[in-house]
């Protein structure tokens, strides 16, 4: 038995230590496959940590962008490039360019009328070039000598001397409310001094620009007007008119304060002084103070004999080459002069070249303004808002959009073009019967007006005032003082285009649009300038932009 039990028992012995042994091994397996788990948790862990930390972790996203985003951010890292910023919004680029380059074989193809239509090739053109929105019988016509009455001046209260800021329009402006304060305050009006503007850089004096003789006739019925002040006045300021107190006023005075607030040191010291003076003149002032205005900026101010002759000489010679159209000619105001350009903030694409030049151009023209504490510089936001002077590529396709042909003759007004043989080509490209006052005049016709922006202004003035359309391209004194003088001239309307630059940029900064959606475009900025060709002038608005109803009169069934 004892053997037997010894035999179970060391039989179950064995067989205790055969499933240990087995146990034992099962324990091995499972220890290296719970540490195979734990080094794959670990490991997932740390690959989450970064994506997290690199990928930018909390923020939405597809599936599977964050690994991509991990290695994207990584690689930047590297190599030292930015991290993407979200794309602009619409119209904040200049791409016109390369929407040019797509459209330009369909420009070209669309040239003119449809070879079915009879009528000759400026039936496009001409049907632009009436307005759609003219008042059937009904025409205004100037009338500013009905409205001043004339009688005799009252003994003089003084001197009033003004010192006019800026480009010739900004003078003219400066001259007309003038007139206006000087007859407010009984003044004698010595005619304006001109500022040597830090911009414009002209010394021209006031007989330069305009008919100092007929100046003086025409207002002089109705405030009294001399070149120069009497040798007792100027003994009295010891021959120093900075020596005469400066009355400085604020934009926009209104005529009560001119009463109050000049007109007591007028009589006290016989002469004032106020300078600057563009803008010191309220726009809603009494009708006859209004009626001074019209009278100045339409009848009394024409331009100086040399200027006003070559002027003149240039609208027969343009005319001449326009006869196919019946002498029409469509006249557009470009500023894309480099300080236009420089004080627009924009950007364009000429890249660091482009940007290094501009920069170069605030400082010269405008010394540390742009760098101001404070002060933000928003490119993109500048050219959704409107404010980017059109460069000549997009003024030539918006013109072409709108149906002007390559047959059209155009008329540029402007100054130095900023990278002219870059930017002008495109347009000339659009519109080959291009000209400017340097190729309409002869070199040694232009000479004498060189280095004189006021006085070659007045030139381009005179051609754009008697062109069948004109195009305004950018805001200012000139577009403006050029809208209300067409509008006097014209019966209240002329053909005026004023684009909506901020329907427009966004055309330009598609480079996928096509030539039809294009021009549809370019129609409908068109159709809604077309409206406004007609306007009256509003309380806050400018006579000079809008002479109807102070300067004109309805005649009704003419």
């Amino acid at each position: 038995m004892s053997v037997a039990a010894s035999a179970r028992g060391g039989g179950g012995g064995a067989a205790k230590a055969a499933r240990g042994g087995r146990f034992s091994a099962g324990r091995g397996v499972w220890g290296r496959r719970r540490a195979a788990v734990v080094l794959f948790l670990a490991l997932a862990y740390a690959a989450a940590l970064l994506v997290f930390v690199f990928g930018g972790g909390g923020g939405g996203g597809s599936a599977g962008g964050g690994a991509g985003l991990t290695v994207a951010s990584l690689r930047r890292r590297r190599h030292g490039e930015p991290a993407p910023s979200t794309p602009p919004p619409p119209g904040s680029v200049y791409r016109s360019h390369i929407v040019f380059d797509r459209l330009l074989p369909e420009i070209r193809d669309d040239a003119a009328p449809s070879a079915s239509v009879s009528t000759p090739s400026s039936w496009r053109r001409s049907m632009l070039m009436t307005s759609h929105h003219q008042n059937s019988g009904e025409v205004w016509m100037p009338c500013v000598n009905r409205r001043l009455i004339r009688s005799e001046l009252p003994p003089s209260n003084g001197y009033l001397i003004v010192e006019a800021n800026g480009g010739l329009n900004q003078q003219r402006l400066s001259i007309c409310d003038a007139v206006a304060v000087a007859s407010l305050l009984n003044a004698t009006l010595v005619i304006p001094i001109f500022h040597l503007n830090s911009v414009w850089r002209d010394p021209s004096k006031f007989s330069d620009i305009f008919d100092e003789n007929r100046f003086i006739e025409t207002v002089g019925k109705h405030v009294r007007v001399v070149k120069e002040l009497p040798e007792d006045v100027l003994l009295r300021f010891n021959y120093n008119i900075s020596s005469i107190p400066n009355m400085r006023t604020k934009a926009y005075s209104s005529p009560h304060h001119y009463l109050h607030k000049v007109l007591p040191k007028l009589l006290e010291l016989g002469a004032v002084r106020i300078a600057p003076f563009s803008n010191r003149l309220a726009q809603s002032v009494p009708s006859n103070i209004q009626a001074l205005r019209c009278l100045v900026n339409y009848q009394a101010l024409r331009f100086a004999e040399p200027v006003r002759l070559l002027a003149e000489d240039m609208v027969v010679r343009m005319m001449k080459k326009s006869s196919s159209t019946g002498g029409k000619y469509v006249s557009v105001h470009l500023r894309f002069e480099e300080d236009m350009v420089a004080f627009s903030c924009c950007t364009y694409d000429g890249g660091w070249k482009e940007k290094i030049e501009m920069e170069n151009a605030r400082e010269r023209s405008w010394r540390g303004k742009f760098h101001r504490p404070g002060r933000v510089i928003n490119p993109e936001a500048n050219r959704r808002d409107g404010k980017c002077p059109l460069t000549p590529l997009e003024v030539g396709m918006m013109l072409r959009g709108m149906g002007f042909d390559h047959s059209t003759f155009l008329y540029v007004a402007s100054g130095k073009i900023y990278n002219a043989a870059k930017y002008m080509a495109p347009l000339r490209q659009m519109f080959p019967l291009l000209e400017t006052k340097e190729s309409l005049a002869l070199p040694e016709e232009l000479a004498e007006f060189e280095g004189y922006s006021s006085r070659l202004a007045a030139i381009d003035y005179t051609v754009c005032v008697q062109s069948e359309v004109f195009v305004t391209t950018q805001g200012g004194n000139f577009p403006h003082f050029l809208m209300g003088h067409r509008r006097y001239l014209f019966g209240g309307n002329a053909k005026t285009i004023k684009p909506d630059k901020r329907k427009l940029v966004l055309s330009f900064d598609d480079p996928n649009i096509r030539w039809s959606q294009f021009k549809r475009h370019m129609q409908e900025i068109l159709h809604h300038s077309d409206i406004k060709s007609i306007a009256f002038r509003k309380p806050n608005d400018s006579i000079y932009t809008f002479p109807m109803p102070d300067c004109m009169c309805q005649q009704d069934g003419i």
